[in-house]
């Protein structure tokens, strides 16, 4: 049985293969069908149009129109990263605390 990392981590590559296919690697169209699918809500919170194309450019080193696992791998770790943020400081407005594995209300005032 898998553990809950190990679970997230099987989703992360089976998703990008997914979209990869059997090339391995994803186009810009493929990104953007990945973005629209998996992130519906950051796209639709964004006021640029232009967000799926300089998030290509950013992750397409290589300048060759296609983007590896690693590369989408680095998106999703800096959204998770961008999304933990808010949380922790979206619980401390509320009064409460982030525990290991869990949120609990905040003992001091």
């Amino acid at each position: 049985m898998l553990s809950q990392m190990e679970h997230a981590m099987e989703i992360m590559m089976s998703t990008f293969h997914r979209f990869a296919g059997y090339k391995c690697y994803l186009t810009k169209e493929d990104l953007r069908v990945l973005m629209e699918k998996e992130f519906p809500g950051f796209l639709e919170n964004q006021k640029d149009p232009l967000a799926v194309d300089k998030i290509m450019k950013d992750l397409d080193q290589c300048r060759d129109g296609k983007i590896g696992f690693q590369s989408v791998l680095s998106l999703i770790a800096g959204l998770t990263i961008a999304c933990n943020d808010y949380f922790v400081v979206h619980m401390k407005q509320k009064g409460k605390k982030v525990e290991v594995g869990r949120v609990e209300e905040s003992l001091s005032p």
